[in-house]
């Protein structure tokens, strides 16, 4: 066995599904290091990862589906960390469905990613006509309160959303191991977040996300999709825009109840 296969057979491996019906939870499955948990009566799913973190070679695949009319939050217990890698990049594969009425909500906590980490992240995203669907994505560079500066961080994240079988929106972002930190990038940052609405009140949600967003920040909204761009010096910094933003936008009756813990 090669020392590449021996660290691939030492990983973690987790599997999450769950569907959700207008009358609760039809489909749960849950598979080794990834757990899901659902308050007795809530639409709102809290995904667990009990290994404590990615490391390089690690697997987790999430998939998420709204029925006919229902509502869907799939949110994570804590931030999610992305360890050093000895090789390989830690895998995260997230596949989402909303079917005609549905609303469906992906609001994980922040994505943190520490010194010599390496992740690649594919979100796919299936809507029908009148589904609505909000994501956000946090991913923090190091914790500041820490004082963690990072040198070496790889990050391949990918997004392809889907309505009525038509692609409507994809984008690609990948850098390392070098930090972006030109004025045109990161300029320094630790933390950034893409939030993107597809329903059709998207559009005549921008002001009220404008109004939410810092110097650095900004939003555009066209053929019934609206997309923010947000960074900020830290985690905190971020969180602070994040939440009223997505309160303005879902209702704070919507809002993970983990974010405010």
């Amino acid at each position: 066995m090669t020392s590449a296969s021996l660290l691939l057979a030492q990983r973690a491996f987790g599997s999450v599904h769950i569907r959700m019906e207008r009358t609760g939870p039809a489909i749960l499955r849950e598979e080794g290091a990834a757990k899901c948990r659902l308050p007795r009566g809530s639409t709102e799913a809290i995904l667990i990862n009990t290994s404590g973190g990615l490391a390089g070679g690690d697997r987790a695949e999430i998939r998420g589906e709204a029925g006919a009319g229902a509502t869907l939050t799939l949110t994570t217990q804590a931030a999610e960390r992305v360890y050093r890698t000895l090789g390989p990049p830690a895998d995260l594969s997230v596949s989402l469905v909303a079917e005609a009425g549905a609303t469906l909500h992906w609001m994980p906590q922040e994505t943190i990613l520490f010194e010599g980490a390496s992740l690649a992240r594919t979100i796919t995203v299936d809507l029908a006509p009148a589904a609505a669907f909000v994501a956000v994505e946090p991913v923090i560079l190091g914790r500041h309160a820490m004082g963690e500066q990072l040198e070496a961080v790889s990050l391949r994240d990918r997004w392809f959303i889907r309505r009525s079988g038509r692609l409507i929106h994809a984008e690609a972002l990948a850098f390392g191991p070098a930090r972006p930190a030109t004025p045109a990038t990161l300029a320094g940052v630790q933390a950034m977040a893409n939030v993107l609405i597809v329903s059709d009140a998207a559009e005549g949600l921008l002001d009220t996300v404008l109004r939410h967003l810092g110097p650095r920040d900004g939003a555009s909204a066209w053929n019934g999709k609206l997309i923010a761009r947000c960074v900020a010096d830290d985690s905190l910094a971020l969180r602070k825009t994040l939440v009223p933003l997505l309160s303005a936008c879902v209702g704070p009756a919507a809002m993970p109840k983990v974010w405010t813990l």
